[in-house]
């Protein structure tokens, strides 16, 4: 069963998360300012992790299936009609972000960066919906 209170932590974190980037970050200086540019990817960084949290967590816990990779995580929430398809599509193409963010940081292309923060944002806070709607009779 799926410790509910654990989710909604790490759901509230998302939502925090995509506050800050939208309050606090200025994308427009990704590209001539390193403070924004760390500040930026560290919180998308932090932002798309927990999401993976969510999913992993919920996929074990209810037996969703074996992934192969964290992508595969929103297939199974997919399938499994935790999540809407073309939410799916967007999240697992998030967790790829993801990898680049984590493992490639002087390839990132700073212009993506700055194109997720302007107009991905939702994607999370639309999984951050999806998942309370499963969770909450």
């Amino acid at each position: 069963m799926t410790d509910v209170e654990l989710v909604a932590k790490r759901l509230a974190f998302i939502e925090t998360c995509v506050r800050e980037l939208r309050e606090i970050a200025r994308p427009e200086l990704i590209a001539t300012d390193v403070r924004e540019e760390r500040f930026i990817i560290h919180t998308l960084q932090l932002a798309i992790q927990a999401a993976l949290d969510v999913a992993s967590h919920i996929v074990a816990d209810e037996r969703l299936g074996e992934p192969a990779n964290n992508a595969q995580l929103f297939k199974l929430l997919v399938i499994n009609q935790w999540l809407p398809g073309t939410l799916g599509d967007s999240l697992r193409a998030m967790a790829g972000f993801r990898n680049v963010l984590v493992h490639g940081y002087q390839s990132v292309d700073k212009q993506l960066v700055r194109d997720v923060v302007e107009h991905r944002l939702d994607d999370l806070l639309n999984f951050v919906s999806a998942i309370r709607v499963r969770l909450v009779p």
